[in-house]
């Protein structure tokens, strides 16, 4: 051995009880590595966590991105269809000026026709009427355009309907305007 190293053996032995020599070194080694599995493990458990917050963020993320186009699809007709409903006024107008002549007959069959086709793709997109006379009046559906006195009926109930209100899904897509009783 050379000088050095049998320098640092010596420095390494210790005498146990018997007075045989023994190496101080591998306990040193060992709380050391012990020292390092325990902070190797802390640290794999502060990366799993931090890898379980991502992923579910991720699927979080996923999950509202997929709403988001759902509902995207779902109401992307909005404002087409709320133009068309000018149309589907237009046509109850020329049914209702009819007056049920026969003169026009030919033509109000065609009207009635067209209407039914438009009612026909406005349900397809699940575009329908509200039904509102004889409800009660609803900020959020109705537009009041008139109160007129009724003691028969309870205050604030719908009488007339002046204009149509519509809803494509569980949206308002044109709110209803309507008369309503008044005390």
């Amino acid at each position: 051995m050379t000088k050095n190293k049998k320098h640092l053996d010596e420095e390494n032995l210790e005498m146990n009880e018997e007075g045989n020599p023994q190496e101080v070194s591998e306990e040193v080694e060992s709380a050391d590595e012990k020292v390092d599995v325990d902070a190797l493990n802390a640290e794999n458990k502060k990366l799993k966590e931090d890898y379980l917050r991502a992923y579910a963020e991720l699927e979080n993320t996923k999950k509202r991105c997929q709403q988001e186009i759902e509902k995207n699809n779902k109401y992307a007709i909005s404002s087409f269809a709320k133009d068309l409903l000018a149309v589907a006024d237009n046509l109850q107008r020329a049914i209702d000026a009819s007056n049920g002549d026969d003169v026009c007959k030919g033509l109000l069959d065609g009207v009635k026709l067209t209407q039914n086709d438009l009612t026909k793709v406005f349900n397809k997109f699940d575009i329908h009427k509200m039904e509102v006379i004889g409800t009660v009046f609803n900020p959020n559906f109705h537009r009041v355009i008139q109160e007129v006195e009724d003691k028969t009926k309870p205050v604030g109930t719908i009488v007339a309907e002046v204009q149509t209100g519509y809803m494509i899904h569980d949206r308002i897509l044109r709110e209803a305007m309507v008369v309503v009783t008044k005390a």
